[in-house]
């Protein structure tokens, strides 16, 4: 599995995930990528330590991209998008949380699928994917291999639907009882849209 990382990157998105696929143990190899190999500040502050550079990254069973306002500056980075629209043809699973789906719609790699995003910047991400199908209600989106979630905590949930989709529920479960962690299941959970008026 490889994480992306960006200045600007949101904590929760990647660690979130992270969290729950930590949990299976040998069963899941993790690797942080940039740009360039190195210290990563993400929206929060800390910085996070990427192990490769994704210009050196191939064949992924997972590639996982999050939000985070850095977002804003990366959809006009093309030597990033282009990384990103690579290593998605390449992985078996794509997963984004957050507005890390504007990346992937501006990457091309979404047209005509659907998907979601974060609920406060859903038009502005709707907008880098003109040719997505954007589900406003929804708290994660499967197509095909690609999972798209809301925003910040919703990464977690989907993190978990991809698990159950790579072994099975019953592993998901588990782990989510190990966090300790309430896993909303039904994908179609979504207050946050109604609150943000787009439902």
């Amino acid at each position: 599995m490889g994480a992306v990382l960006f200045p600007g990157f949101e904590l929760l998105d990647v660690y979130g995930p992270l969290e729950m696929f930590g949990m299976l143990g040998d069963r899941a190899r993790i690797s942080m990528m940039a740009e360039r190999p190195g210290a990563v500040p993400s929206h929060q502050g800390p910085s996070s330590v990427a192990d490769t550079a994704l210009a050196g990254a191939r064949g992924l069973d997972v590639l996982l991209v999050p939000g985070g306002m850095g977002i804003r500056r990366e959809v006009d980075n093309e030597p990033f998008i282009g990384e990103l629209r690579r290593l998605s043809a390449g992985a078996r699973f794509v997963a984004s949380v957050c507005t890390g789906s504007a990346l992937l719609a501006k990457a091309g790699v979404l047209d005509g699928l659907s998907a979601t995003s974060n609920k406060r910047a859903f038009a502005w991400v709707a907008s880098q994917g003109p040719k997505v199908r954007w589900i406003a209600r929804a708290r994660w989106v499967e197509d095909g291999k690609f999972f798209t979630s809301s925003g910040v905590s919703a990464g977690m949930d989907m993190a978990l639907g991809l698990i159950a989709r790579l072994y099975d529920r019953e592993t998901s479960t588990m782990i989510a009882q190990r966090a300790e962690y309430e896993w909303h299941q039904d994908k179609e959970w979504d207050p946050f849209a109604g609150l943000n008026g787009l439902v």
